[in-house]
């Protein structure tokens, strides 16, 4: 009995290999009848959010175990091996372990903290049972997990670390200003009425939004949304159910929308989220066409042609360029035209050129071929002076086909965008919100992806070392009780073999002693009973000691041999205690 996991997460693939790979309901339920199906494996579950995707299985051969849950994923994906192959983590046994109770701690999750997570692996585990491919392993496993996941939460201050990815994703869409400042009064649309939309209804009507529309493929579940949201003690929100087909119309009034259906396809895209916007988007400044004028009427543009030197001096407009070289704008410190225009010049007017290019400056040319400036020079470059700057300008012309000109280009500055006036929050996967929106004005987008890099700094708190702690102390709580677990049919058969010895045995002595009163046959039972149990106790109770020890598996084998218990009986022992478990365990 051995516990694998193999999986894939926002940690391990980019979003659109997650994407991709996501699983709906029909593609779980199948992917588990097909593990269960598998020789390698005897129990399996799924657990399939929005960031992960992860078999958990008990196999009996752990690389064949590895390639049948690769390959099981991969075609129930629809992505394919090879590309699926270099994303995909593997965890076995008390790692295995680990990793499931950290996800259910919100340890690995993009929004440290955040409680959602307990819900989808309470959801995983309520499936497998339902289908019958978890057994004793997994379900104490996942309600293990459970039950630590909850203890992190009320023994730490995890939820201090991050939020939950609703709320994380809304103070995204406010820039990280006061997210009920930033909703008060605005109009949400909601698409799709599951648990996460759910929440973000919630969370937005406890913003203080104004409205709150909902709109799913199922139109009773919308209005049973709205309904609840009318009705919560802690907000007087409006709410009110539409079907699907009013999106566009609704899109149109509202102020943010959040998405979050199980749908394969886009439910928003860039064509219909531009419409909704259309009007709605304040005109754009572009700088330099209506900015404040220069001196002597030019323009912003126009009087960007006084460039400015090495130094910051002005040098002048173009127009006084002795080589008569147009106004251009300069790439990369040289004039465009410039250097096309003085290639083949004679050496006369390259010596003009180069003396109006540092017009006003000091040693300006003597830098551009690499000498230094003489002290106290100022004006323009004197021909007879300044021979040997001027002989090295030409060679530099003769050698690279240009003057280097050390002029800097205008600064270009980039138009501001304008402020948004439709908020977008996709928390689907695969995502229901086209990504080019990104690139409209007046719309700002915080999806899955955005969230990921937004998160991926965010400062690791106390509390996380802590939860840490609980998980490591955890987990080999759960391994000792899952060795010690592991030799007790051996133990309990072998107590069965002594109980079966002692009977023998009485039978016997009635055969020897036929007068043999009830007293004294009870007495006589009692003690042997006592001897045998006496000499058992400290083996067995040792044993399970030991075995629960990492590297204790090994002790069942040992003592099955030493008192040569049947398998077959040791295996009955094990199927009548999963069957009693199964019967007692109650609801996760």
């Amino acid at each position: 009995m051995s516990l694998l996991v193999v999986g894939l997460s926002h940690r391990s693939a980019p979003v659109s290999v997650l994407e991709r790979a996501s699983l709906n309901t029909d593609a779980q339920i199948k992917l588990l009848q097909d593990t269960v199906a598998a020789e390698p494996a005897t129990e399996a579950a799924v657990l399939a959010t929005c960031n992960r995707i992860e078999l958990y299985a008990d196999v009996d051969k752990f690389h064949a175990g590895v390639a049948e849950l690769s390959t099981l994923l991969a075609q129930h994906s629809g992505v394919g091996l090879e590309e699926l192959t270099p994303y995909l983590y593997v965890h076995y046994e008390d790692r295995a372990v680990h990793h499931l109770f950290s996800v259910a701690c919100g340890l690995d999750s993009m929004v440290v903290g955040e409680g959602q997570i307990l819900g989808q692996i309470k959801d995983s585990l309520a499936r497998a049972q339902d289908l019958h491919s978890a057994g004793r392993l997994l379900n104490d496993l996942f309600q293990q997990a459970l039950r630590v996941g909850k203890r992190a939460h009320s023994e730490t201050g995890i939820d201090r670390a991050g939020q939950s990815l609703v709320t994380f994703g809304l103070e995204q869409l406010a820039r990280g200003g006061d997210v009920q400042q930033w909703a008060r009064g605005k109009k949400a649309l909601v698409i799709g009425a599951g648990s996460m939309s759910s929440l973000a209804a919630a969370t937005l009507a406890r913003a203080g939004v104004a409205e709150i529309v909902v709109a799913n493929r199922t139109f009773d579940r919308a209005e049973r949304l709205a309904q609840i949201l009318m009705e919560g003690d802690d907000t007087d929100v409006a709410a009110r159910a539409v079907p699907m087909e009013s999106v566009p119309a609704e899109l149109t009034r509202a102020d943010v929308t959040v998405s979050c259906t199980g749908a394969t396809g886009l439910v928003l895209t860039a064509e219909s989220v531009a419409g909704a916007v259309e009007g709605r988007t304040p005109p754009s400044a572009v700088p330099g066409e209506d900015g404040p004028t220069a001196p002597g009427g030019e323009s912003g543009r126009t009087a960007g042609a006084q460039r400015s030197g090495p130094s910051g001096t002005s040098l002048g407009s173009e127009d006084g360029c002795p080589l008569e070289l147009s106004s251009v704008q300069g790439t990369a410190g040289f004039s465009v035209l410039g250097e096309a225009a003085v290639a083949g010049m004679a050496a006369a007017e390259l010596e003009q050129h180069a003396a109006w290019v540092d017009k006003g400056t000091v040693g300006g040319a003597q830098r551009a071929a690499g000498g230094s400036a003489r002290p106290g020079t100022a004006g323009t470059l004197d021909p007879a002076a300044d021979t040997d700057a001027i002989a090295a300008l030409a060679a530099t012309v003769a050698t690279v086909g240009r003057i280097p000109e050390r002029r800097r280009p205008e600064p270009v500055e980039e138009p501001q965008r304008p402020e948004p006036v439709l908020f977008l929050l996709d928390l689907a996967m695969p995502r229901d919100i086209d990504a080019a929106v990104h690139r409209l004005a007046g719309v700002r987008l915080v999806d899955i992806e955005s969230l990921a890099e937004a998160s991926a700094g965010a400062p690791m708190a106390a509390d996380v070392d802590q939860v840490r702690r609980i998980v490591s102390d955890e987990v080999a709580a759960f391994g000792a009780a899952l060795r010690a677990a592991h030799i007790t049919p051996t133990v309990v058969a072998l107590r069965t073999m002594a109980a079966d010895v002692v009977a023998g045995e009485i039978a016997r002595l009635d055969g020897r002693l036929p007068g043999l009163d009830d007293k004294h046959r009870a007495e006589i039972t009692q003690t042997v009973r006592r001897v045998v149990d006496k000499l058992l106790h400290a083996p067995t109770v040792r044993v399970k000691q030991l075995a629960a020890e990492p590297g204790g598996a090994g002790y069942a084998d040992a003592l099955r041999t030493l008192f040569d218990l049947d398998p077959e009986t040791v295996a009955a022992v094990s199927r009548a205690e999963d069957s009693t478990t199964e019967k007692d365990r109650g609801p996760a």
